[in-house]
């Protein structure tokens, strides 16, 4: 099982650049990041783990800025956003963000896309929420358009693009209904988010990984029913705090990736709990 890490990178912690190297040299398979893009003072949405937002939230790091920092300073080391809220950009500026990351590292990004939790954020990039998985899902169609080898046009709910020249293309090929890098959609089980994993992504990136014994096979059935291949689903579950059983559990689930949750910290307590995670490699 490839074992990778995610972390609140921010102005406090540990920099992207020493985590990557202490990273790839303990031999982790990838560096997933979240985003946040503000956080506004005046919140009506409560946070979903309960109590106080932790303070990370508020200070996070651009996610693709520092990426490309722990591109430039690795050869291997995967590298993921969990997740990216897609709603929040805009799709041309995104979809050329994602190809020169995904170029200039050789095919490393994996693009974790998700929905979003914070009405107030989300709202003030001119989200109205109860349609911002139909948004997600339309700007993920605009930029495939501009990711085609061959110039194509697109007219959406949301958004249109004519057909254009648009370099650098993501290195990995299409592959079924999907182009552009590997594509991990998050959110919790359910038949809109399983529907859009089946249309659009190459896998789940459920938060946590609990009830997957679950979930899963319904996640596969939707699969199989959409005429994609069985053997290319990929489930990675994310933010994860380990043990040996649960890593057994979701080895005897088929999971061949999974992302462990660091400490939004400073350099000596993140290497610390590197060296615990190590123990699972």
């Amino acid at each position: 099982m490839r074992i990778a890490v995610t972390i609140f990178l921010t102005d406090e912690t540990i920099a992207p650049t020493r985590l990557a190297r202490e990273l790839e040299a303990r031999r982790f398979a990838g560096l997933y990041l979240p985003e946040h893009t503000h956080i506004p003072v005046e919140r009506v949405t409560p946070y979903p783990a309960g109590g106080e937002l932790p303070r990370e939230y508020g200070r996070t790091l651009d996610p693709f800025v520092a990426l490309g920092q722990a591109a430039a300073v690795t050869e291997d080391l995967g590298l993921g956003t969990g997740i990216t809220l897609a709603a929040q950009h805009d799709p041309i500026d995104l979809a050329k963000q994602v190809a020169t990351l995904d170029h200039l590292s050789g095919g490393r990004l994996t693009l974790g896309l998700g929905y979003g939790w914070n009405v107030e954020e989300a709202a003030d990039h001119g989200v109205t929420w109860r349609t911002r998985r139909e948004l997600v899902r339309d700007r993920v169609h605009l930029m495939r358009a501009l990711w085609s080898e061959e110039p194509v046009a697109y007219d959406g709910e949301f958004g249109s693009v004519r057909a254009s020249l648009a370099y650098p293309k993501p290195v990995q090929k299409p592959r079924g209904p999907v182009i552009g890098p590997r594509t991990l959609v998050g959110g919790a089980a359910g038949p809109k988010l399983f529907a859009h994993i089946a249309e659009y992504a190459d896998g789940w990136l459920p938060i946590g990984g609990r009830g997957l014994g679950e979930s899963l096979p319904v996640l596969r059935s939707v699969w199989a029913d959409a005429g994609r291949d069985p053997a290319a689903l990929q489930v990675v579950p994310y933010a994860v705090l380990p043990s040996p059983g649960k890593l057994a559990h979701y080895a005897e689930l088929g999971i061949e990736e999974v992302v462990l949750q660091l400490p939004a910290a400073g350099e000596a307590e993140v290497l610390e709990v590197l060296d615990t995670y190590a123990a699972f490699l």
